[in-house]
């Protein structure tokens, strides 16, 4: 490790160290560890573990500028148990605390740290240099989101490495994103309240384990993105709240410090320190454990001080608003830094609400993300789908609204953990009418996703089609691909992952107003909706859904290029559990105009699909 200098004093105070874990926290030292932590108003602090009998040694540490405590201490070494023993102002113990900055950490319930050495033998070379590319806005990224607990058993980094690797690389998935895997008490939080922001939880194994899954899935190809939390953090005595008998981390008044949804303590972006210590964690993932993206979770909590609030029960902020000014300084802290230290990712932020220009450079007045989560697309597509075709065309604004803001922001289209679980089924338990009809609007579901522009994700077990919601304590039902209709969904989103990476139209200009175009919008008698995808028509891909279960044969459709097309990919082909029916053929343009284009050609729509066009080769 390297000494806390002048320069980290300073960067720390300022609110613009990004590198803590290289100066804080727990660093082995031959047969001695040297121990740091952060703790200003403390009158004094011990560090206890397995080395000293868990405080029969009195190891205290020294106080030194910037509010950090340093001392090295002989015998403690890799693989000891620790934790902080602080006194406040006024000399009375504090419950033990976990380091904030450990590395590891006992096996919850146990809530101690656990030193150790951050060193893996990384064979990912080949990925990291050329990760810019497959990261970049105009790449095909397509995710597979993941509650590692859940997956497979048993549940453990270097058990799911291989597995999890050809699985999503089988299905066509460049991307694997994690649920929070950094050390949280409550198992059913999903690892959403985070006590250890540098830590990868024991419950699956050791930091080496979980580089040895990263480093796994970047040898197949697979990118790693992992979802992190500095929204809110929960309350439990050994974490952060109350840290040093001051609320060190969070605002003391509950209008500010206390989540009403979560019931958990919100940090104090307005602390310097605290930026400090959430930047730190944001890089040290990217840094230590080579991860290609973050995903940051709840971000329209952080933006508003009325997030959740009823009148009385928030404070405004200086110039009496309800934007979080404090938050949104350190969300754009927090891009800029992760873009100037690592060009080749791409942080994703989860916001909710129409806050302009998420993911728009912080130099016009964005907040700097590359990318954000469309939670509209997601909340209308599925409100729409739900429905009984019977009723579908009183609600086609459900699905032609995006198209007004769809150029706004760089969009992922998300199918996430959320919408299968606290009663609100699988997305297969949404779909209305008899079985077959279920899984056709599945398929047709999953296709239209894939036409949209915008990069995707899917939850895990999407390709398992299960009737049954998401449990985080049981693991996916695999036996379920052993059914015909439901192998068939696999084999369609495999499918469209294919087309999806191979052909530039359905990906180069998912984050630009070039790559799409209506054909057909206002066809709500009949549920039809028909777009093109690419800048260039030649390579024109056309995207038509018929979301009714009627089949429509001559539906004549203007196309943008002459000649013949043929059909790419059909969700109601036998191969995927559908009916079989065609778009019919040969596809010949003919100069009949048609949806305002001069060529047109007339082709059969199956019952509740999407045909993907393009033109011949």
């Amino acid at each position: 490790m390297k000494s806390l200098g002048e320069m980290d004093r300073w960067l720390f105070n300022e609110g613009r160290h990004s590198a803590l874990y290289e100066v804080l926290g727990a660093h082995v030292e031959e047969d001695a560890t040297h121990f740091g932590v952060w703790a200003p108003t403390a009158r004094a602090v011990q560090v206890v573990g397995d080395f000293d009998r868990w405080g029969a040694g009195g190891h205290y540490l020294h106080p030194s500028e910037a509010g950090v405590w340093t001392g090295t201490v002989n015998g403690a070494r890799v693989g000891h148990r620790y934790k902080f023993r602080l006194f406040d102002a006024a000399g009375h113990p504090l419950p033990d605390k976990l380091d904030p900055m450990a590395f590891a950490t006992e096996l919850p319930p146990a809530t101690g740290g656990v030193i150790a050495n951050l060193e893996h033998a990384w064979g990912d070379d080949r990925w990291m240099a050329g990760r810019r590319e497959r990261n970049a806005l105009d790449a095909p990224i397509s995710i597979y989101e993941v509650h590692l607990g859940s997956w497979r058993a048993p549940a453990d980094y270097r058990g799911q490495a291989e597995p999890l690797a050809r699985h999503a690389r089988n299905l066509g998935f460049t991307h694997v994103e994690l649920l929070p895997v950094m050390e949280h008490p409550f198992y059913g939080s999903w690892g959403y309240q985070t006590t250890g922001y540098f830590a990868p939880t024991a419950r699956y194994g050791s930091p080496e384990d979980f580089m040895y899954l990263v480093d796994t899935l970047h040898q197949h190809g697979i990118g790693v993105i992992l979802d992190w939390t500095p929204a809110h953090f929960p309350d439990d005595p050994h974490g952060l709240g109350l840290f040093d008998g001051t609320h060190l981390y969070e605002h003391a008044d509950p209008r500010r410090g206390r989540h009403p949804d979560w019931d958990t303590l919100i940090f104090n972006y307005d602390r310097h320190e605290v930026r400090s210590f959430l930047l730190s964690s944001a890089c040290f993932w990217l840094d230590r454990y080579h991860v290609d993206g973050l995903r940051v979770d709840a971000v329209a909590s952080m933006l508003y001080l009325d997030y959740s609030r009823r009148e009385g029960e928030w404070l405004p902020n200086e110039s009496g608003g309800r934007e979080n000014l404090g938050a949104i300084r350190f969300l754009r802290e927090l891009n800029e830094t992760v873009y100037r230290r690592f060009p080749d990712v791409q942080t994703y932020a989860e916001e909710s609400t129409a806050w302009p220009m998420v993911s728009r450079p912080t130099s016009v007045g964005g907040l700097g993300f590359g990318l954000k989560w469309d939670m509209g697309w997601m909340h209308d597509t599925l409100a729409y789908f739900e429905r009984d075709p019977i009723h579908r065309a009183h609600h086609h604004r459900e699905l032609t609204f995006r198209s007004i803001y769809a150029g706004t922001e760089n969009f992922v289209l998300p199918l996430s953990h959320d919408e299968v679980v606290h009663g609100k089924r699988s997305l297969l338990g949404k779909m209305p009418g008899d079985e077959w009809q279920r899984f056709a609007e599945l398929r047709t579901l999953l296709g239209y996703q894939f036409g949209t522009p915008g990069k995707k994700l899917l939850f895990m077990g999407t390709e398992l089609a299960p009737g049954e919601e998401w449990s985080h304590e049981e693991v996916l039902d695999w036996a379920l691909l052993e059914d015909d209709a439901r192998a068939g969904v696999a084999r369609w989103l495999t499918a469209l992952n294919e087309v999806y990476g191979a052909r530039a139209a359905l990906h180069a200009s998912d984050c630009g107003p070039e790559g799409f175009a209506w054909v057909v919008s206002d066809d709500a008698a009949q549920s039809i909706l028909a777009f093109a995808r690419s800048a260039e028509d030649a390579d024109a891909v056309l995207v038509i859904a018929n979301l009714t279960p009627v089949v429509r044969d001559g539906y004549r459709l203007g196309v943008p290029v002459p000649g013949e097309w043929v059909e790419m990919l059909n969700s109601d082909a036998i191969e995927f559990g559908g009916s079989g029916v065609d778009a019919g053929g040969p596809l010949r343009t003919e100069d009949i105009a048609s949806h305002g284009r001069a060529q047109s050609l007339v082709l059969r729509l199956p019952p509740l699909a999407v045909v993907f066009l393009a033109p011949a080769r």
